[in-house]
Parts: C-alpha cells; sequence; structure tokens
C-alpha cells in the first residue's frame, strides 16, 4: 500500500498561482502512476491530470492544458501540481490518487489510493 498527504492549498486572488505536493510514503513510490483530481462543493469529483510512473508522459483535461503543470521527484517520493493563472472557479479540494496500474488513468475509480485532500480557494 502508498499513503498519501497533500499540502499546499491556501486562498489565493484570481491570476495567483499555487503549488500543491503530494508526498507518499509506504511502498516503491516510482511503481505508481499518480493524479490529480478535484471536487467543488456540490459537484462530482473530476480529473485534472495524470503522470506516468517515471515521469516521461503526462495527460491534462483539456480545459486546464497550459494553465496546470504536473511533475514528480521519485527521488523524494512526492508528486506536484503547479497551478498558474488561477481562477475562481478552480475552487475545489485537490485530491491526490495512485495506482499500480501501467498506463495513464483519468477515471476516479481507476484509482486505488488517496489522499486526504487540499483546499484551494480563488478569491475574485
Amino acid at each position: 500500500q502508498v499513503q498519501l498527504v497533500e499540502s499546499g492549498g491556501g486562498l489565493v486572488q484570481a491570476g495567483g498561482s499555487l503549488r500543491l505536493s503530494c508526498a507518499a510514503s509506504g511502498r516503491t513510490f516510482d511503481t505508481y502512476i499518480m493524479g490529480w483530481f478535484r471536487q467543488a462543493p456540490g459537484k462530482e469529483r473530476e480529473f485534472v491530470a495524470a503522470i506516468s510512473w517515471s515521469g516521461g508522459k503526462t495527460y491534462y483535461v483539456d480545459s486546464l492544458k497550459g494553465r496546470f503543470t504536473i511533475s514528480r521527484d521519485n527521488a523524494k517520493n512526492t508528486m506536484y501540481l503547479q497551478m498558474n493563472s488561477l481562477k475562481p472557479e478552480d475552487t475545489a479540494v485537490y485530491y491526490c490518487a495512485a495506482d499500480e496500474r501501467l498506463a495513464i488513468a483519468t477515471q476516479v475509480y481507476q484509482y486505488d489510493y488517496w489522499g486526504q485532500g487540499t483546499q484551494v480557494t480563488v478569491s475574485s
């Protein structure tokens, strides 16, 4: 198993930036694909971005391409989400997720391990 802990959320003005981190512990980090999801109040959890075990492949939801960047540092057992040009509609709880599958996944049900989430609030 792997345990995931997100950090880096907070309150930011529209147009600002935040970098989220997801620290992993437990089994070997670099054998897991990783992903970021978010959930706004009253809405379903939605896919944001995913990254392969090596970090060589990334995938984003189309609406966030160019503003968000996913990365990982396997030596530090940590994944990141750099969020730029934030908008009020980016306000949500952001979750990191991990799974042992080989291919990048974009669906909630495809991930076995989840963090507790970190709140991101973007004010207008």
